[in-house]
């Protein structure tokens, strides 16, 4: 591997959550900071985010709208955040909601933290439970917390959790135009 940045390097993306660590206010605050200065097309920052800590009131509206399988590793994170972005004025806006997510996800190896996302959620259910704006579309939810015990997850998540990282050469993922039939 090149010499990639260790915040990029030893990223990943557990389930296992350790379930008593609480994130402070000032390391929610340094996150969402993280995902403000991210770069977005014309500057129109159309990223929205709504902040859950266990225990409170919007992170158990946020954990009721993913599915029950989810929710077994997820309801241990001590921040749920749903990321959404505001659509109907950029057709960019979910790249750069990624972005914004992105730079949040980067800020938080950087405090020690380990982030999940996850996509399968219930976005009308989201919409109705945390009263959204129309013009706001849920898109993902981000788990963030300190890492748990792996061997505390239900027997079915153990393999994936303590199995190595694998990522595509970095030849598939690489187009040029030489590669290309004639």
């Amino acid at each position: 591997m090149t010499d990639l940045t260790p915040l990029l390097a030893f990223r990943w993306s557990p389930r296992s959550f350790d379930p008593v660590a609480e994130l402070t206010q000032a390391e929610t605050a340094t996150l969402l900071e993280a995902a403000r200065w991210a770069p977005s097309v014309g500057n129109r920052q159309p990223w929205r985010f709504a902040v859950g800590h266990r225990e409170d009131e919007t992170y158990k509206r946020i954990l009721v709208n993913l599915p029950p399988g989810e929710q077994r590793w997820a309801g241990r994170a001590s921040v749920l955040l749903l990321a959404a972005h505001r659509h109907g004025g950029s057709p960019y806006a979910a790249y750069d909601l990624g972005q914004a997510v992105a730079h949040l996800t980067v800020q938080a190896t950087a405090l020690g933290l380990h982030v999940r996302q996850l996509t399968d959620l219930d976005e009308g259910g989201l919409v109705a439970d945390l009263d959204l704006p129309g013009d706001v579309r849920p898109c993902v939810v981000v788990a963030v917390g300190q890492l748990g015990d792996p061997f505390s997850l239900p027997a079915d998540l153990l393999a994936d959790e303590t199995s190595l990282r694998h990522r595509r050469p970095l030849a598939e993922l690489v187009m040029s135009w030489a590669d290309s039939p004639a």
